[in-house]
């Protein structure tokens, strides 16, 4: 008799945005008139830019000859792609990396999600409370993040990031295995300083932690005092795991490339004690695992750091925000609390009066024809607010704006 994964009974039956996605389906049935905007799915809307399109185009002809066709490509990815990505990435930062620590991926969720299978089940795990789902969920699937009941999970430390701490999470009073963190941050919007940073790595290297740093959005920080990346502090090489992506700076949502890097200095143990490389775990699980993200894909992404593709998405990443200004002048006009939009694609909105977030989603789905995130679905500090995105089209953000405003009076 053949036993299921337990574990995987303990999520709820549904992705969070499948929920969504179900609402709106039966909004759609029962108001066929309605023209729905969505500003909930973090989806982008911005086509890929020429250069892009030009290298894929090329990337294309090559695989119709016989001299350039390329079938299976090296698990970590092209060094073209990996050279870019430390020259430009790293590099223009001051940051040094060694080309077999970086590891191209078919896009962030991917490698967020799998990154745990490298570590012990029984480790115990810490994340950001709200969160983007899937950190938790990945985690729920083998087991380590027990039992969900009245909206936690009963083995898993929650640091709040809420208005009254100005959404910085405060270190635990415990060790902590695995410390996932996103910056900037998905669902707030919200940033953190490099003072606060610093605290997360001093207490990572004090505890033989490691921390799973989600950078997908750091090509949206407008701040530059602002960190783009957590090796900007010093002993994070021996601490630290970041992730980025090419989908939300250079739409490659449907392209699928992003990459993850894993210093060589960072361990983890044995029981008895034995310190591991996860850089040569990783590379084993992979080879193991995945064949590699497509050449066409790489060859898209180099073309985003060449001197054209890079303008390009400059002004794709400040379409967007120029949405997100928009969005937060239209939204404090109607005397709504927001946070976010300034230095990330997101906007934090506290639901008047106190509503319930899912609540207030559909009240703003059926009183405007508009789609928002309900807050409590990233977490139970989430409970009391929604997150809207700026990756719509601008004329549609105008229209949601004006809806919002005319029903709110």
């Amino acid at each position: 008799m053949a036993l299921v994964n337990e574990h995987f009974l303990k999520l709820s039956n549904n992705y969070l945005f499948a929920d969504i996605a179900k609402k709106v389906n039966a909004f759609k049935v029962s108001h066929p008139k309605q023209r729905v905007i969505s500003l909930g799915i973090g989806d982008v809307t911005r086509p890929l830019c020429p250069a892009v399109i030009e290298a894929m185009h090329k990337a294309v002809d090559e695989m119709a000859h016989k001299e350039t066709f390329r079938g299976y490509g090296p698990e970590r990815g092209y060094d073209f792609l990996r050279e870019a990505i430390l020259k430009n990435d790293y590099l223009a930062r001051g940051i040094h990396l060694d080309l077999s620590e970086i590891f191209v991926n078919d896009g962030a969720k991917s490698d967020t999600g799998n990154i745990q299978e490298i570590l012990r089940w029984d480790n115990n795990i810490g994340v950001t409370d709200p969160i983007y789902p899937v950190y938790i969920d990945s985690n729920a699937m083998i087991g380590r993040a027990g039992v969900f009941k009245d909206g936690r999970w009963s083995s898993v430390t929650y640091f709040p990031c809420t208005e009254e701490n100005h959404f910085v999470p405060q270190l635990p009073d415990h060790r902590v295995d695995m410390i996932y963190l996103c910056y900037p941050n998905n669902p707030t919007g919200t940033v953190l300083p490099k003072e606060e940073l610093r605290k997360w790595v001093n207490f990572a290297l004090h505890n033989e932690s490691v921390i799973f740093y989600d950078a997908a959005y750091e090509a949206y920080i407008r701040d530059e005092s602002i960190p783009h990346s957590i090796y900007e502090i010093k002993g994070a090489r021996k601490c630290a795991i970041e992730f980025r992506s090419f989908s939300k700076t250079a739409g490659f949502t449907g392209v699928r490339c992003g990459y993850t890097v894993i210093p060589k200095e960072l361990q983890a143990f044995t029981l008895g004690g034995e310190p591991v490389e996860l850089n040569h775990l990783w590379d084993r699980r992979q080879s193991t695992k995945f064949n590699g993200t497509s050449y066409i894909s790489q060859r898209a992404a180099e073309a985003v750091y060449t001197p054209e593709g890079h303008e390009q998405v400059r002004q794709t990443i400040d379409y967007y925000m120029g949405n997100a200004a928009i969005m937060r002048e239209a939204l404090a006009k109607m005397q709504l609390t927001v946070y976010g939009g300034e230095n990330a694609p997101y906007l934090w909105v506290k639901t008047p009066g106190g509503a319930e977030s899912w609540k207030f989603f559909e009240q703003l789905l059926y009183g405007a024809g508009v789609v928002c995130t309900p807050g409590v679905g990233f977490g139970p500090s989430g409970e009391g607010f929604v997150r809207l995105t700026a990756f719509g089209n601008r004329e549609d953000v105008e229209e949601a704006m004006q809806r919002m405003g005319e029903w709110l009076k």
